[in-house]
C-alpha cells in the first residue's frame, strides 16, 4: 500500500515540478508565463519580473551596436529602484555576431561593460527559431528583430509591448521617456 502512495505522490510532485519549469503559473501575465535558462543554465521563470517594467533586449558581442551595452547598463542602474528590469538575450541570428559559449558571453558583458542586470542564454529571437518569449513578443507587436539590439518595452501588467528597432539607442529621449511613462503607470 504504502508503495503506491509513494509513487502516486512522486508522480504528483514530478508533475508539479514540471508545470513550474516549464513556466506555468496561473497569477502571471501570458506573456510573462514562460521559463528560460540564463547564462549559466539555470532555469528563470520570468513572471518574477511581473510587476515590473520589462526591456528585452536582444544582445551580440561582435556588433556595432555592441555599445549599447553601456547605455543599458546605465539604465538598469538608474531605474531598477522605481521597477525597471533590462533582460538580454544573446542571439547568433544576424551575421553570427553572437559567436560566443554562455561563459564566454558573462565574461565579455562583465569585463567590457560590468553588466549587472540579468542575461539570459545564447537563444534564438529570429522567427526560423525564436524562442517562446520572442515569438509572443513579435505576435503582440507585428514585429520581429530584424537585427541585434532591437527592444521591447513591457508594461507592468505584462500586456502591452512596444517595439523599438536596433538603432534606437538606450539614452534616447524618446525611449527614456517611453521607460518613465511606463514606470509612473500603475
Amino acid at each position: 500500500m504504502f508503495v503506491g502512495v509513494s509513487m502516486n505522490l512522486s508522480a504528483l510532485l514530478l508533475t508539479a515540478l514540471l508545470l513550474v519549469a516549464g513556466g506555468a503559473n496561473a497569477a502571471c501575465s501570458k506573456l510573462l508565463n514562460v521559463t528560460l535558462p540564463d547564462l549559466q543554465d539555470v532555469p528563470t521563470p520570468l513572471c518574477k519580473y511581473e510587476g515590473k517594467v520589462v526591456l528585452v533586449v536582444n544582445t551580440a558581442s561582435r556588433c556595432g551596436n555592441t555599445p549599447q551595452y553601456e547605455g543599458l547598463e546605465k539604465l538598469y542602474r538608474r531605474y531598477k529602484d522605481k521597477g525597471l528590469v533590462v533582460l538580454g538575450f544573446p542571439a547568433n541570428d544576424f551575421a553570427g555576431q553572437e559567436p560566443g559559449s554562455n561563459k564566454e558571453i558573462a565574461d565579455f558583458c562583465q569585463l567590457n561593460y560590468g553588466v549587472s542586470f540579468p542575461m539570459f542564454s545564447k537563444t534564438g529571437v529570429s522567427a526560423k527559431n525564436a524562442n517562446p518569449l520572442y515569438a509572443q513578443l513579435a505576435e503582440k507587436t507585428g514585429r520581429r528583430p530584424q537585427w541585434n539590439f532591437h527592444k521591447y518595452l513591457i508594461d507592468r501588467r505584462g500586456e502591452n509591448v512596444l517595439s523599438y528597432e536596433n538603432d534606437v539607442q538606450p539614452e534616447d529621449p524618446r525611449f527614456v521617456a517611453g521607460i518613465e511613462r511606463l514606470l509612473a503607470a500603475r
